[in-house]
């Protein structure tokens, strides 16, 4: 029935059993103190190799990066070590995995930063909350505090973070690298002009707004090869205060460069709520002329609906999320035609192996 969805594809130079990819989900159950990757987390991911590829939960760069307790790094000996031994159980299985690397920007709290401000674009409230635990474990979900706007010598900083995420990802193991620049983070900031209100060159044109993107995007491909990095891209969704009346051009012009610089392919994260906005027709033809690399989407798709935009030739792979986290074989299921288990919202964030690694395969 899934003829699309199960086909071979490829993906620049990776060579992919199925279009079906595993969306990156915070989960966050890294080893503490030290934010570190563990045996738990390579056990999960193993469990998930059929999919096509794995893209892992968003990884910050940097402790500057970091918005939510207990999400991992890729910036400490420690944490490098920690993935190897994700990518190793991945391989071992048959999987590829991709690293997402992550700053969250200005959707984070002071207690990540010694107290200090998060960082931003711009010094604009984001009007969101994010998932802060205590030494026990315990967590609830808190307001972000007013940003501190970034001065433009900081910016290269920033870059660099990217750069040695990337080069520390490849020394991990991970087969590429997925730059996050889509729900309202840090890259996402600058391309939207309701949270980018900059006077200088990353500010103000879209030309200028799309310039962190592009400067990141070319350090990582300087560092790992085109063939191995990715972009997530989110132009539709409006939460957190992301409802930019500019952002599908500045997405497209977005597209264009990243097209130029030969990535493997671009991520388009889509609203999944219940009215979110459709998206248009127009521009999905439109992202396909202006990119010729591969296209992943994700947002609430179906396998019908997967199946659909694949014939249609409007995407070249599907993510699906939520339906790998009670379903480790979600591919096998619906193969097969067999019922999707339902998860345990309760044990989304932090935690142990409980609504993590103990969810079964169907028989």
């Amino acid at each position: 029935m899934f003829t699309q969805l199960f086909s071979a594809a490829s993906l620049a130079t990776h060579s992919l059993k199925n279009r079906i990819v595993m969306a990156p989900m915070t989960r966050c159950r890294t080893t503490q103190p030290g934010d570190i990757p563990n045996a738990l987390m390579a056990e999960y991911y193993a469990q998930r190799v059929s999919a096509g590829l794995i893209i892992s939960e968003a990884t910050q760069i940097s402790r500057q990066g970091q918005g939510y307790s207990f999400t991992p790094g890729i910036y400490t000996t420690a944490q490098i070590n920690g993935w190897r031994l994700v990518t190793d159980a991945v391989h071992a299985a048959g999987g590829k995995i991709f690293l997402q690397l992550w700053h969250v920007g200005r959707m984070s709290h002071a207690s990540f930063h010694g107290g200090e401000a998060p960082v931003a674009p711009s010094a604009i409230l984001p009007q969101a909350q994010v998932w802060v635990a205590d030494e026990s474990g315990k967590g609830a979900m808190v307001d972000c505090p007013l940003p501190r706007a970034l001065e433009t010598a900081e910016i290269a900083d920033i870059v660099d973070d990217f750069r040695r995420g990337a080069a520390n990802a490849m020394a991990a193991g991970f087969d590429g690298v997925e730059i996050h620049g889509a729900n309202g983070y840090l890259i996402d900031q600058f391309l939207r002009t309701t949270s980018n209100l900059r006077q200088d060159q990353y500010g103000g044109s879209r030309e200028n707004r799309v310039r962190f993107l592009q400067e990141i995007t070319a350090a990582v491909v300087d560092e790992v090869g085109a063939e191995r990095v990715g972009v997530r891209l989110a132009p539709f969704i409006t939460a957190r205060g992301m409802d930019c009346p500019d952002i599908i051009p500045t997405i497209l012009l977005a597209a264009e460069q990243l097209n130029r610089l030969g990535i493997a392919y671009l991520h388009l994260s889509e609203a999944d709520w219940d009215d979110a906005p459709v998206v248009p027709l127009s521009f999905r033809q439109q992202l396909r002329n202006t990119f010729t690399g591969a296209l992943i989407v994700a947002g609430g798709y179906t396998p019908e609906k997967a199946e659909l935009i694949l014939s249609q030739s409007l995407a070249d792979l599907v993510a699906f999320g939520r339906p790998f986290i009670a379903n480790p074989d979600f591919p096998r299921r619906i193969a097969t035609g067999q019922s999707l288990a339902q998860l345990d919202g309760a044990t989304l964030f932090g935690g142990n192996a409980k609504g993590y690694t103990d969810y079964p395969a169907a028989t």
